[in-house]
C-alpha cells in the first residue's frame, strides 16, 4: 500500500508526519470538548469505585448511620445516557435457584395447572405489547410476542410436562426446564443469542409466581424512578409508567439483552453487572445511573447532582448534533466513501437502523427463526419472514446469512453433541450435511429475492474452496427446483464469511467465486488467538485489535480487492469507534454495526482521514500488543476532537 507516513504521537506536530488539516466540518463542531471535560471532572469527584465488600459495607450504612455521603456501584453500561431519580427495588417474591424438587401425586392436576399459567402468561404479555402500542416500534413490541410464543411451544410446555409426568410438581419442573435451556443459551458465543438466557429465566420467574396463590407484588413509583433488581425482566420494565422511569440497574444482564435494547429505544440509562450486594437498602434513596461510564452514584450531594444535570444537558446537545449526521454521506474529510449498513437480527428495531440512516443490513441472522421454533420452519414459513425484512428495508441491500448453528448455537428439536463444538459441526458443515434443510432456506430466500430485489445471500464458517463450490452448487439446485416448480425466483449477489484462519489464506480463490465477501470479526478473532471468550479465565486475551486480527484483516482486504470485490466488517468490532480507524484505513468497502452505533461510527468516519488512517493501519499490526494499539487509537481519536467517544474513567 502506498499513503500518508503514520502520524506521530501527537497530531500535527510535524509536516513530515502527518498531512495538513482542513477546516474541521461545522457539524460536531467541538462539542465532544465540553461533554470530556465535565465527564473527567465528575467521574475525578467521585473518585475510585468501592470493592464489592466496600460497597456491601456503605449500603448497609444507609439504614443504620444515615450515612449521607456519596459512593459508587460499579457495573457496566448497557444504555447509554444520565438518569437522576429514586431507586424502587422490585421486591422478588421468589428466585428460582432456591425452588425444592416436591413429588405429587396427581400429575395431570399439575399439567392443567402450568397449562393455565402459561395461557395466563401470554395472554398478559400481549395485552403488555398492544398497550405499549404508541410508545414503541413493532419489531420492539414483536420481543414480548416472541416470548408468548416461547411460552406456547411445545419444545418448552414438553420439556416441563415431561417432568410433572414423573413425578415433579409444577413449580420444580418449571425451575428444571428453564435451567436446561437456560444452561444451552449461556454456552453460546454469540453475545445477542446467549444474552436469550435471561429471556428464558424471566419467563421460569414470571410462570413460578403464577403458580402461587399470593401473585405479584404491586410497586409504586415516584415521579423519577429508577428500577433496581437482581435481574430486570423485559415485563418489569414495560409495567412500569414508561414517563416515569429514570434508569435501570441490575446484578444481572448485559448490553446483548432484550431489556438493554428496548431501554435504548426509550431513551433509558440502563447499568447492569453490579456487584451483587444488599440492593434493598437503596430502595427510595436518590440515585445518579451514568450509563456511559457504567456507575451508580448513591446519595449525591448538590454539587454532584449540579454537575449531572449539566452532563445531561451537553450529552442532549451532542445527540440532537448527531442527528444532524443522517442523511450526510459516510466518507473521511479528504473524501474517501464507505457505506455503512446495520446488522439486524428478528425482534431487533428495524425501524431504528433506518432513522439512524443505515444504508442497508449487512447481517441478518437467519438462524433466531429457526430457534424460536419447535420445528424446522417450513419454506412458506421462511419466504413470509424473509420477504417481510426485504420489502421493511428495500431498496436498500439486505444481507441474509444461510442457517448457521452449532458450537454455541443451537436447536432445541435438533441436537448436536460433540466434545470440542466450536470446531466441530457447526455453521455451513452442517447445511452442507443436510442438502434438504439447505435448499429449503435457499428456495424461500430466492422466492423472497424475485419479490424485493434487494436480497444477497451469505455463506458462513466457509474454510475452503470446496465448501462454497458445494453451496454454490445447491444454490443453482434449489434455483433450478424453483423453475421446474413455476415459482418466481432470481439468484441474488452472493457472498462468503470470513471467520476462519484458514479462509484469510484463501482469500483470492475464494473471493473470486462470489460477489462480496464479509469478515465476521467475533470468531475469526477467537480462532486466530485460539481464546474461547466465554471462558473467564482466558477471556481477558480476547481482543480484535490484537494486532494480529488487524493483519489478518488487512490481507483480506487486500486479497479481495485484488480480484475486484467488495469487503464489509459485521462483527462487533465495526461497532467500535477505535476499530472503525484502522477498518477505514485498510480501505473497508463497507462497516455494519448495530442501530445504535450507527450515527457515532459516522461521527469517527466523517472526522478522521483516509490517509492518516491508512498510514495508522499500516502501523498498528506491526505493534507489540492490543494494548499499545488501543493506546495509539485512543491518542489519534482525542486528537481528533472524538474525546467523548473514548471511554472516560476516572
Amino acid at each position: 500500500m502506498s499513503g500518508a507516513s503514520p502520524p506521530s504521537s501527537r497530531r500535527g506536530t510535524s509536516s513530515e508526519t502527518a498531512p495538513p488539516r482542513r477546516a474541521r466540518r461545522p457539524i460536531i463542531e467541538e462539542v465532544d470538548a465540553a461533554p470530556s471535560r465535565i465527564v473527567t471532572r465528575t467521574r475525578q469527584a467521585l473518585g475510585p469505585a468501592p470493592s464489592r465488600a466496600q460497597a456491601r459495607q456503605g449500603l448497609e450504612r444507609l439504614d443504620r448511620d444515615g450515612y449521607a455521603g456519596a459512593f459508587l456501584l460499579e457495573g457496566v453500561g448497557s444504555a447509554r445516557g444520565i438518569g437522576l431519580g429514586h431507586a424502587v427495588v422490585l421486591a422478588r417474591d421468589l428466585d428460582l435457584e432456591p425452588l425444592v424438587e416436591d413429588l405429587v401425586w396427581d400429575p395431570e392436576t399439575e399439567i392443567g395447572r402450568i397449562r393455565a399459567a402459561s395461557r395466563e402468561e401470554a395472554a398478559e404479555l400481549r395485552r403488555l405489547s398492544e398497550r405499549l402500542e404508541p410508545s414503541l416500534a413493532a419489531s420492539e413490541r414483536g420481543v414480548l410476542e416472541a416470548h408468548a410464543m416461547l411460552l406456547e411451544s411445545q419444545s418448552f410446555t414438553r420439556a416441563i410436562e415431561e417432568r410433572i409426568a414423573h413425578g415433579s410438581w409444577a413449580a420444580g419442573a418449571v425451575r428444571a426446564a428453564t435451567s436446561e435451556y437456560e444452561g444451552r443459551f449461556e454456552q453460546m458465543q454469540d453475545e445477542y443469542l446467549r444474552a436469550r438466557a435471561a429471556d428464558v429465566r424471566e419467563l421460569g420467574r414470571r410462570l413460578v409466581e403464577r403458580l402461587r396463590p399470593a401473585g405479584r407484588t404491586v410497586h409504586r413509583y415516584p415521579e423519577r424512578a429508577v428500577l433496581v433488581a437482581t435481574e430486570i425482566g423485559i415485563a418489569d420494565l414495560l409495567e412500569a409508567p414508561l414517563d416515569r422511569l429514570a434508569g435501570l440497574v441490575s446484578v444481572r444482564g448485559t448490553s446483548a439483552s432484550h431489556v438493554a435494547s428496548l431501554a435504548r429505544a426509550l431513551a433509558i440509562p440502563a447499568v447492569f453487572g453490579v456487584p451483587p450486594v444488599a440492593l434493598d437498602h437503596l430502595d427510595g434513596r436518590e440515585v445518579i445511573v451514568d450509563g456511559d461510564a457504567g456507575r451508580i452514584c448513591v446519595h449525591p450531594d448538590d454539587s454532584l447532582r449540579d454537575r449531572y444535570r449539566v452532563l445531561v444537558e451537553e450529552r442532549a446537545r451532542v445527540d440532537r448534533e448527531l442527528t444532524a449526521l443522517v442523511g450526510l454521506p459516510t466518507e473521511t474529510r479528504d473524501g474517501r466513501r464507505l457505506r455503512l449498513f446495520a446488522n439486524s437480527a428478528p425482534l431487533t428495531d428495524l425501524t431504528a437502523a433506518l432513522a439512524a440512516g443505515a444504508e442497508g443490513m449487512g447481517l441478518y441472522r437467519s438462524e433466531l427463526h429457526f430457534m424460536l421454533r419447535d420445528r424446522f420452519p417450513t419454506e412458506d414459513e421462511q419466504h413470509a419472514t424473509y420477504l417481510q425484512v426485504l420489502s421493511s428495508m428495500a431498496p436498500r441491500p439486505v444481507v441474509l446469512r444461510t442457517l448457521d448453528v452449532g458450537g454455541d448455537k443451537f436447536l432445541p428439536y435438533f441436537p448436536i453433541e460433540e466434545p470440542n463444538p466450536f470446531l466441530g459441526w457447526r455453521g455451513i458443515r452442517i447445511t452442507l450435511d443436510q442438502p434438504d434443510i439447505f435448499k429449503t432456506q435457499l428456495r424461500a430466500m430466492l422466492r423472497a429475492g424475485a419479490r424485493s430485489p434487494n436480497l444477497s445471500i451469505l455463506f458462513p464458517m466457509i474454510s475452503g474452496v470446496d465448501e462454497l463450490e458445494q453451496a454454490l452448487e445447491l444454490l443453482r439446485q434449489a434455483r433450478d427446483e424453483l423453475r421446474e416448480d413455476h415459482l418466481p425466483e432470481t439468484l441474488p449477489p452472493v457472498g462468503v464469511m470470513v471467520e476462519v484462519p484458514s479462509a484469510v489464506h484463501e482469500i483470492e480463490k475464494l473471493a473470486s467465486r462470489v460477489d462480496f465477501v464479509s469478515i465476521g470479526t467475533n470468531d475469526l478473532t477467537q480462532y486466530l488467538l485460539a481464546v474461547d471468550r466465554n471462558n473467564a479465565r482466558v477471556a481477558r486475551l480476547y481482543d480484535p485489535l490484537h494486532p494480529a486480527v488487524l493483519a489478518a484483516i488487512a490481507r483480506v482486504v487486500e486479497g479481495a480487492h485484488a480480484v475486484g470485490k467488495p469487503v464489509t466488517v459485521c462483527g462487533e468490532m465495526a461497532a467500535d469507534p477505535l476499530a472503525a480507524v484502522p477498518l477505514v484505513g485498510m480501505g473497508l468497502d463497507a462497516l455494519s454495526v448495530n442501530p445504535g452505533s450507527l450515527l457515532r461510527i459516522k461521527w469517527v468516519v466523517r472526522t478522521i482521514d483516509f490517509g492518516e488512517a491508512a498510514a495508522l493501519a499500516r502501523e498498528l499490526p506491526r505493534e507489540p500488543s492490543a494494548a499499545r494499539v488501543r493506546e495509539r487509537l485512543t491518542s489519534y481519536l482525542r486528537d481528533c476532537g472524538l474525546a467523548a467517544l473514548v471511554p472516560t474513567r476516572a
